[in-house]
């Protein structure tokens, strides 16, 4: 089973595409705009026009992709990559060959850009931006590498440019070494851009840490009542809709029973988790996790499956970011993400039922 992409480069209008005011600039080109920056030597973002994308919610990123005519399908990190690529780098070649052609620095800058780690050798730099613009990370989990063909994971390890040679499950092996070891790396941007955007005109200066404090229109108790108790987006509810019942038609029975169940309220779920907000300030943290979880166990909800209960979680997380939520956490990621012990336990669980 093919793993959900994102639109390649060459899948874009070109010419026929909207035109942006953040059009990359050309080097000798004068610089109107003191907010632009240089990325890679050759190239200059509008760093206001990023840092709106870095910032917006779902909804407003549906309707900018459909402005530009692209897919606005996926999550809203896949929808930011998209936009990254249509309206702030529509020049540059982020095609497979166009990654492998880029000097270590040059793919650094990018990785920037697009605000993810951009630290590391050369190739776990190429490895993380063609992840980062081909794959959702929710969809591309070591629980997915098992579900693929050997021509599926014979791709990807040429793509991330792993050996080739050996049966399906050492393929799948290779791939789920690579994931784990840029695990936090990709598919998701610092929550410091998310939260307050570029804070500087000129790019090389680092964003603001992660544990800055957010602007004060965002934490008083009439922005926390607003934002957090506000009536959801149609866009976030599907997306919190599709996300509970991701990879369902490989459970058992009873786990899709439940999965179903809680699908079909959605929208309460919505409710609860802007309620925790509110009172506890705008965290969600491991304190909040389980304040929820008791709340839906008093409904009645289906729970008692562990892979209910982590996909409840997780949607929940979701949800709680896209309202603009602190999450209580030190790397600025998702709570959500299992450690490196955990993650070899399952590809080694995975290797074994393949073999089997």
């Amino acid at each position: 089973m093919r793993t959900p992409r994102l639109s390649s480069i060459s899948d874009r209008h070109g010419e026929n595409s909207m035109k942006s005011p953040g059009r990359p600039l050309k080097l000798g080109q004068p610089i109107t705009n003191p907010h632009h920056a240089r990325v890679a030597g050759s190239m200059m973002v509008d760093s206001d026009l990023l840092s709106s994308i870095y910032q917006g919610r779902l909804q407003k990123l549906r309707q900018r992709a459909e402005e530009c005519g692209i897919s606005k399908t996926g999550s809203v990190e896949v929808l930011r990559a998209k936009l990254i690529c249509e309206e702030v780098l529509p020049d540059l070649d982020l095609s497979w060959e166009g990654i492998q052609s880029m000097s270590h620095k040059e793919i650094g800058e990018v990785l920037k850009v697009f605000g993810i780690k951009s630290s590391g050798s050369h190739k776990e730099r190429r490895q993380r931006l063609w992840l980062h613009l081909n794959f959702d990370s929710r969809r591309l989990t070591i629980e997915h590498l098992a579900e693929m063909s050997r021509d599926d994971l014979h791709e990807l390890c040429k793509k991330l440019e792993l050996d080739l040679t050996g049966n399906r499950t050492v393929l799948m092996g290779r791939v789920a070494g690579v994931l784990t070891s840029q695990m936090n790396g990709w598919g998701r941007i610092k929550r410091s851009l998310r939260r307050n955007g570029l804070q500087s005109p000129m790019f090389e200066v680092p964003p603001v840490e992660a544990d800055d404090p957010v602007l004060v229109d965002e934490t008083t108790t009439e922005g926390l009542v607003r934002d957090f108790l506000g009536i959801p987006s149609e866009a976030v509810l599907e997306d919190a809709s599709d996300s509970l019942v991701l990879g369902m038609d490989k459970r058992g029975a009873r786990v899709q029973g439940d999965l179903l169940t809680i699908q079909a309220r959605t929208g309460d779920l919505d409710r609860m988790v802007g309620t925790i907000l509110r009172g506890h300030g705008g965290m969600w943290g491991d304190d909040e996790k389980e304040l929820l979880l008791r709340l839906v166990e008093r409904r009645g909800w289906p729970l008692s499956e562990a892979f209910v209960r982590n996909r409840v979680l997780l949607v929940a997380t979701n949800i709680a970011e896209v309202k603009g939520a602190r999450m209580d956490d030190e790397s600025g990621r998702t709570p959500l993400v299992e450690d490196a012990e955990d993650v070899i336990q399952r590809i080694r669980s995975k290797i074994s039922e393949v073999d089997d």
